[in-house]
C-alpha cells in the first residue's frame, strides 16, 4: 500500500498543467488552461485544466480528475502505477507499507533491467542505419523511416555476441535475466558456460509497457528461417500473457476511432500503421488471455479480433471468445474479423486499402452470433441429444458473462436454437432471468455527469475550493439521508482529524478515491471550474448555506418525530430530542 501522505506530498510536488502537458498541447485561457480533449474527438476546445484547482474536466465527455486520474486515463495505468509513473517524473521515491525486503528487491532488479533492455533497444536501432539489407527488407514491406521510427524497430546483426559491442560487460547476469542473451551448456553444442545473443539476424521489435519502457523484444527472420518470429522469454520485466504489441502506439487512434484493432502479429500492426489504421495492436505469439482483455477494455469499451479465416485463425478466435466472456459488463462489446484465407491484415490492406479494411472492422461480426454459429457447428441440433449437448457446452460460457443484458440477450438468442423458452435455458444454466423493466436506463455515453442543483450539492462545491471551510461545518440533523452532506462532513471530518497537510481539490478526491463520496467530489469540482464567484465570497456563501441547510435539517427532522407521535408514540430519548429541536428551530 502507497501511504497517503506521500500522495499528498506528491500532488503537493507536481503541476498538473506541467503532467497534461507532456500529452496535450494546451493554450491560455484566462484562469485556466484548454484544449480539444484527448478522450473523445472534437473540433472546438471543451478540455479544461485548472492550476488552482489541480483538476481537469472535459465539458464534452465528462472526463475529468486529479493528475494521477490524467494518467490512468490517458496512459491506461492502474492507480499505483500511475502514482509510479507521477512521481518518477517527479524525481520522488515511491514508499511502500507492506513492502517485504523481497518485493523491494524485485522492484529495484525491474529497475535496473529496464536500463538494459533500453540500452539493447538503441543499439538495435542503431544497427539498422548500419544494415542495407535491413532497409532494404522494411522498404519490401513497404514501411517507412518514421514508421519504423515510431515504433523503434531496429535490426540485430548476424554474428553470435553482437550485443558485445553495447555492453562492456557482457558477462554481467542482467543481460541473461531480461533474456538477451543465453548461457550455452554441453548440450547446446556450444562449449560449456558460453554465452551468445538469443537474437540474431532479426529484425527488431520492442514491446513498450504503459510507462513506455522497453520489456521484452520481438524478432523476425529477414528471409527464411524458423522460427519466423522469435520473442523475449519470461522475465522479471515481460510476460506474453500479460502485455500487447503496439498499445503505447495506438492508444491515440483507439480513443479516435472508439475501438481497438487486436491483430496476430508484429507485422500486421506496423503494416495496418503505414496505412493509416492505427488502432491495432498483437499478442505476443500466444492465445488472447484474460489479462489482455482487462487491459484492451481500459482503453476502450469495443474490441474487434482479427483473425486470419483458416482453421488456426478460428481457434485462435474461439479462445478470445473464452478471455472475453468474463469482461463483458454492459456497455462492451466484441466483434470478430475474419479474412479470407489467402490474407492476413497487412496483405489485404494493401490489395484493398485501409477505408475498405476499416468497413470491414466495423461491420464485424458481434460475439453473440459468433458464439451461436459456433456452437451450433459442434452439435447437431436436428435431434433432442444434440440440442442437449449444445446447452451443455453453452452453460460454462453463459455463466461467465456477468449479469445484465448482454447475457439475458444471449440467452434469448441460443433458446430457439435449443428448443427452450429463455427462462427455461435459464434454469438449465443454473441462472435467473431478471423480470421485465428491471433494467434502468442507459445514459448516454458521451453525457457528462451531473446532479440536480441543492443546496447540499452548493456546499460541496464551495469545500472543494475551500477546504478549510469545513472546520466550521458542524453537526447538520439527518445528514445520512443526502450523499451530498455526506460528502461535506467527510471533508469536515478529514480536516478535524489533520488528514491532509495541505489540502485541495486533486489532494481530497485522490484521499477519498474508491469511496462513496470520491465521485461526488470529482463531479463537484468540475462544475467549479467555470465558477467566475470571488474567492472572497466563499466563505459568506459557505455560512449562508450551512444555516440554510440546518434550518432545513431540524424542520424535516421535527417532521419525522411528529408524524412518529402520531402513529405510535415516542419514547423518553425522543421526546427529549423534539424539544431540542423545538429549541434550536426557535433559535434560528
Amino acid at each position: 500500500m502507497i501511504p497517503q501522505s506521500f500522495i499528498q506530498e506528491l500532488l503537493n510536488r507536481v503541476d498538473i498543467v506541467d503532467v497534461v502537458e507532456r500529452h496535450v498541447p494546451l493554450k491560455k485561457a484566462g484562469a485556466n488552461y484548454q484544449a480539444c480533449c484527448p478522450f473523445h474527438s472534437e473540433k472546438s476546445p471543451s478540455f479544461t485544466v485548472s492550476p488552482a484547482k489541480q483538476f481537469y474536466h472535459c465539458f464534452g465527455c465528462g472526463a475529468h480528475g486529479s493528475a494521477i486520474g490524467f494518467l490512468m486515463e490517458y496512459s491506461g495505468l492502474p492507480y499505483p502505477e500511475a502514482i509510479e509513473e507521477l512521481a518518477r517524473q517527479a524525481g520522488m521515491t515511491v514508499p511502500r507499507e507492506d513492502f517485504t525486503p523481497e518485493m523491494a528487491q524485485r522492484r529495484q532488479q525491474a529497475a535496473s533491467l529496464t536500463e538494459v533492455t533500453a540500452r539493447a533497444a538503441n543499439f538495435y536501432r542503431q544497427q539498422l542505419r548500419k544494415s542495407r539489407r535491413a532497409i532494404d527488407y522494411l522498404k519490401g514491406r513497404g514501411l517507412s523511416g518514421e514508421i519504423a521510427a515510431r515504433f523503434g524497430i531496429g535490426y540485430a546483426p548476424d554474428g553470435w555476441q553482437g550485443l558485445r559491442e553495447a555492453f562492456d560487460d557482457y558477462e554481467a547476469a542482467a543481460l541473461n535475466e531480461c533474456g538477451l542473451v543465453i548461457d550455452a551448456d554441453a548440450s547446446d553444442g556450444q562449449e560449456k558456460g558460453r554465452r551468445y545473443d538469443r537474437f540474431r539476424d532479426r529484425i527488431m521489435f520492442p514491446i513498450y509497457d504503459a510507462r513506455n519502457n522497453v520489456i521484452g523484444f520481438g524478432g523476425r527472420v529477414l528471409d527464411r528461417g524458423e522460427p519466423k518470429y522469435l520473442n523475449s522469454p519470461e522475465t522479471p520485466l515481460f510476460s506474453k500473457g500479460r502485455e500487447l504489441y503496439g498499445l503505447t502506439q495506438a492508444r491515440t487512434a483507439i480513443r479516435d476511432d472508439g475501438f481497438v484493432l487486436v491483430v496476430e502479429g508484429y507485422m500486421d500492426v506496423v503494416a495496418l500503421a503505414q496505412f493509416g489504421v492505427g488502432n491495432a495492436v498483437a499478442t505476443l505469439g500466444t492465445a488472447t488471455t484474460a489479462d489482455h482483455i482487462h487491459k484492451l477494455f481500459r482503453q476502450t469499451d469495443r474490441i474487434v479480433f482479427c483473425f486470419d479465416g483458416d482453421r488456426a485463425g478460428r481457434k485462435a478466435a474461439w479462445r478470445a471468445l473464452e478471455s472475453a466472456l468474463a469482461e463483458l459488463t454492459d456497455g462492451r462489446s466484441a466483434s470478430f474479423l475474419f479474412l479470407p484465407t489467402e490474407h492476413d491484415p497487412d496483405s489485404y490492406v494493401r490489395e484493398y486499402g485501409n477505408e475498405r479494411f476499416r468497413q470491414q472492422a466495423l461491420s464485424a461480426q458481434p460475439l453473440s452470433e459468433y458464439l451461436l454459429h459456433e456452437l451450433e457447428s459442434r452439435c447437431d441440433i436436428r435431434s433432442a441429444e444434440g440440442r442437449a449437448q449444445l446447452v451443455t457446452e453453452a452453460k460454462p460460457l453463459i455463466t461467465q458473462v456477468p449479469a445484465g443484458a448482454l447475457r439475458t440477450q444471449l440467452l434469448h438468442l441460443l433458446a430457439p436454437a435449443v428448443g427452450l423458452s429463455a427462462t427455461e435455458l435459464a434454469e438449465a444454466c443454473g441462472l435467473r432471468l431478471p423480470r421485465r423493466g428491471s433494467y434502468p436506463a442507459r445514459a448516454p455515453a458521451a453525457a457528462p455527469r451531473t446532479a440536480p442543483s441543492s443546496p447540499a450539492r452548493k456546499l460541496l462545491c464551495i469545500l472543494m475550493q475551500r477546504p478549510e471551510l469545513g472546520t466550521r461545518l458542524g453537526h447538520i440533523e439527518d445528514v445520512d439521508d443526502d450523499p451530498w452532506l455526506k460528502a461535506s462532513q467527510a471533508i469536515a471530518d478529514c480536516m478535524e482529524h489533520g488528514d491532509l497537510d495541505s489540502p485541495s481539490a486533486a489532494a481530497l478526491i485522490e484521499f477519498f478515491r474508491n469511496t462513496p463520496h470520491g465521485p461526488l467530489m470529482e463531479d463537484a469540482s468540475s462544475s467549479t471550474l467555470e465558477d467566475t464567484t470571488d474567492a472572497g465570497a466563499l466563505p459568506h456563501m459557505f455560512d449562508d448555506t450551512v444555516a440554510h441547510l440546518r434550518r432545513t435539517g431540524i424542520s424535516n427532522a421535527i417532521k419525522r418525530l411528529t408524524a412518529l407521535s402520531r402513529q405510535s408514540g415516542l419514547t423518553a430519548e425522543q421526546q427529549d430530542e423534539l424539544g431540542r429541536l423545538l429549541r434550536e428551530k426557535a433559535g434560528t
